[in-house]
């Protein structure tokens, strides 16, 4: 369930940790949080057991050609498109895999479910999947491994008993450290922030939200969060929902927080034609080439992401080590091209690595 802090709580939360503001849903999820050390020092990932799923009777595929579909949230993005380019680039490197994409033209999670059925009833090899919901897509997902076909996440997981791996883009707790971090440098610890996300069920927002919660309660209990918004990763909605923020809070609001790479650019859009920049600073999670307008401009000062090319290519990988047999339930690294070993945390996920931080020194380095 989403957390809402009421009024009559209030006086809790102000003795507990971060203040949140009346009526506040912060987005996140109410499961376990690991925030990490507020001077940097480096967590011990705790040791677990596999805990993916398993799918019936596939076929011998080592070292055959594979037929792999990819579904993400949806297409038409620059952050998807970023994707499917490294899925297709590691399939066209390995020789042996034919991968498509093919998924919503809206994160919809009914849309997203329905195209995959349709491919399990058409017949592949394997299905990428980002999800859109973890819950509503398992039963669909659990169906392919019935049918023998390998299953691995990226970007947004499933639950972990309807995929076989998920290749996670950066752990939650660091993304959330990197966020609250950049944002408290540029607004102050004590200032007022908002975030702009998709929905308040979509699996890696949710985390990332509920994970920043825990980090700011510990290393900012300052920060006032005002409220957070659902913009369904459509352009239009996430300026009208970020504009609406401005004009809601005024003065008060120092900080919006983008949760998608829709999000940011069209938040920070809002506070371009506002007239805010440099009184309402924008961080988020973007692409590099969505944001240099606006960093360029000195609108925006940090843009928080990882490669999404890579975590394609390292998807495409994991699929390939998948159907070989080369990685197994108990493994605690897997080999990704030129990407070389990634590790295995958390039972099933394949961690790609730690966020980076997009600055006006850095970012025309990347195109993507």
């Amino acid at each position: 369930m989403l957390k809402k802090t009421l009024v009559a709580l209030s006086v809790l939360s102000l003795s507990t940790g971060m203040v949140q503001a009346q009526g506040t849903w912060t987005g996140g999820d109410d499961l376990p949080t690991t925030p990490l050390a507020c001077d940097g020092t480096a967590a011990t990932p705790a040791a677990k057991e596999y805990d993916g799923g398993v799918p019936t009777n596939p076929p011998d595929r080592a070292g055959q050609e594979i037929t792999v579909v990819d579904v993400p949230k949806l297409i038409g993005i620059g952050y998807f498109d970023a994707t499917s380019k490294g899925i297709a680039e590691a399939a066209a490197e390995m020789g042996n895999m034919n991968a498509t994409t093919d998924g919503p033209t809206e994160a919809n999670i009914d849309d997203q479910i329905t195209l995959i059925d349709n491919y399990i009833t058409s017949g592949v090899d394997g299905i990428l999947f980002a999800a859109n919901d973890p819950v509503a897509i398992a039963p669909v997902l659990k169906k392919a491994l019935e049918a023998g076909i390998n299953v691995v996440g990226y970007d947004a997981n499933s639950e972990p008993d309807a995929r076989q791996w998920f290749v996670n883009q950066a752990e939650f707790n660091g993304i959330a450290k990197a966020m609250i971090d950049s944002l408290a440098a540029e607004v102050g610890e004590d200032a007022s922030f908002a975030i702009v996300t998709s929905t308040f069920t979509t699996p890696n927002q949710a985390r990332w939200i509920a994970e920043m919660e825990a980090y700011a309660t510990e290393c900012y209990p300052n920060l006032q969060w005002l409220e957070t918004v659902e913009a369904q990763e459509d352009n239009i909605l996430s300026f009208n929902q970020a504009n609406t923020l401005i004009n809601k809070y005024g003065d008060d609001l120092k900080g919006i927080l983008g949760m998608t790479s829709v999000a940011t650019p069209a938040a920070a859009d809002a506070v371009t034609q506002a007239g805010q920049c440099g009184n309402i600073a924008v961080i988020g999670l973007a692409t590099p080439n969505a944001m240099k307008p606006y960093v360029d401009a000195d609108c925006v000062k940090s843009v928080v992401l990882w490669n999404p090319v890579d975590l394609g290519y390292a998807a495409a990988y994991v699929m390939r080590a998948t159907a070989d047999g080369e990685l197994q339930p108990g493994d605690t690294e897997v080999e990704a091209g030129k990407l070389g070993t990634l590790s295995v945390i958390n039972g099933s996920e394949i961690l790609l690595g730690a966020p980076f931080i997009f600055t006006k020194e850095n970012i025309n380095d990347f195109d993507f």
